[in-house]
């Protein structure tokens, strides 16, 4: 079986019951973890694995309620299954009413117990299903923005060469919107109904990178508890972008070159490699030519990354793209609120070097709808703005970071819209799981006065 896949955790005192419970559990899902008691399986429950776990409510010391609510806690999506003593009804209820997604009496037949699980996984990978879904429809109504003839001509290029398996280097600066580039080619390719994966070479460890992109199998090293797909097999028939491909470490350049030119990955610790079949899109912000030259990068792999260059021109070169850019991301992130643009801010924001590109344009237009004074951008803000600097009144309240800005933003819409969440993630322009993540990330309180998410 793949292990890849998510997990179930079971929670259990009884010796013999937890045996039981592991070896039905196998027969529904390969990842097993079982724990003797609550502090011992919390410790072990992790978020992105454990999509489904299984407790007894009654045990000594932290019983299954409070296991329960401290993995809601951690994880809104878990699916939690309680299992109680047959006609102790009232608190399988009230686990119910706590986030229990079902219970089980004891006690219970063994098929209705691998019933239950099948359901629960069933559901585990429905909601896979619909968030992938609902992330390629966020990108997919991601529509590119621009006014000027260069970005015209850089998306043109793009769109003909979308249809072809040709690899395609994106070059330009951070914040030029090199991946929307690249999810604008995979949408537009015969592979969009397979996956997109992006991966950051420059935001994953060196020793980590290897198998982060070919994968490993269980005991493949200290800590590789299961079989794990490299991001290559996960974009089979596909798309991968390689985004910050300069930051890729020289003696792993060749491997990367036998996979495009042999379709096939070593996977670690598995003695042997696996027929793969991606697209693969790169980017880079730094100039790959003279990496060749100084030796960073090798030749061989440049021009094979190399068959189609895309330049994406920085938006100092394209001030004509600004007007509109400010007005698309008003909308998205004013919501029902966007703000009126005075006159004078124009001037500000054309003569602005843009350092961080689109990118630091849409925090800057963040910034306005979050500090606009009676629904007015004006020339005092948006000069604060694209210095970076608060206004002095506010010098104390003003977010100066993307987290802390971010932050409030969130907090802002959630109590406009009376911490309901689904309004508050419609107004975000961001799918509901996507606010709890951040929610969560953040230590969003759920309502006033409530703990953090």
């Amino acid at each position: 079986m793949d292990r890849s896949g998510p997990a179930v955790l079971i929670i259990e005192d009884d010796e013999a019951m937890r045996e039981v419970l592991a070896w039905e559990a196998r027969e529904v899902v390969a990842d097993v973890t079982v724990a003797p008691d609550g502090p011992t399986g919390l410790q072990a429950f992790h978020p992105r694995r454990h999509k489904v776990v299984l407790t007894d409510l009654r045990m000594p010391g932290m019983g299954g309620m409070e296991v329960l609510c401290e993995v809601r806690r951690r994880s809104p999506e878990a699916l939690v299954i309680v299992i109680t003593a047959y006609g102790d009804i009232p608190t399988a209820v009230a686990a119910m009413k706590a986030g229990a997604h079902d219970f089980l009496p004891k006690p219970f037949d063994r098929e209705h117990l691998r019933a239950v699980l099948r359901k629960a996984f069933e559901i585990v990978a429905l909601r896979g299903r619909v968030s992938e879904l609902e992330d390629r429809l966020e990108w997919g109504e991601r529509t590119l923005v621009f006014a000027s003839r260069s970005m015209g001509e850089c998306v043109d290029l793009v769109d003909r060469v979308a249809p072809s398996d040709a690899t395609v280097l994106l070059c330009g600066e951070s914040g030029t919107g090199k991946e929307v580039l690249a999810r604008r080619l995979h949408a537009r390719s015969p592979r969009r109904a397979r996956p997109f994966v992006a991966v950051n070479c420059g935001a994953i460890p060196r020793d980590l990178l290897e198998s982060e992109l070919f994968g490993h199998v269980r005991g493949a090293f200290t800590g590789a508890v299961r079989d794990v797909k490299g991001r290559f097999e996960q974009a089979h028939r596909g798309t991968l972008f390689l985004d910050e491909i300069s930051e890729m470490p020289l003696d792993l350049q060749p491997t990367i070159l036998r996979v495009l030119e042999e379709r096939r990955v070593p996977v670690v610790g598995l003695g042997g490699e696996r027929e793969v079949d991606v697209r693969l899109v790169a980017a880079t912000n730094q100039d790959l030519q003279e990496a060749v030259s100084s030796g960073r990068f090798r030749r061989d792999l440049y021009y094979r990354l190399n068959v189609v260059q895309v330049r994406v021109p920085p938006l100092r070169e394209r001030p004509e793209d600004i007007a509109v850019l400010v007005g698309h991301f008003l909308k998205k992130w004013g919501g029902d609120r966007v703000p009126r643009v005075e006159d004078g801010v124009w001037a500000v924001l054309g003569s602005a070097p843009w350092p961080g590109n689109v990118r630091e344009l849409e925090n800057a237009c963040r910034r306005f709808c979050l500090l606009a004074t009676d629904g007015r951008v004006t020339e005092a803000l948006a000069r604060e703005a694209v210095s970076g600097q608060a206004p002095s009144s506010q010098s104390d309240s003003v977010p100066q970071s993307l987290w802390d800005l971010e932050r409030a933003v969130i907090k802002k819409v959630l109590h406009e819209c009376g911490y309901n969440q689904t309004r508050t993630a419609r107004t975000l322009g961001i799918p509901r799981h996507v606010l709890l993540y951040r929610m969560k990330k953040f230590g969003i309180p759920r309502g006033p006065g409530r703990g953090s998410a």
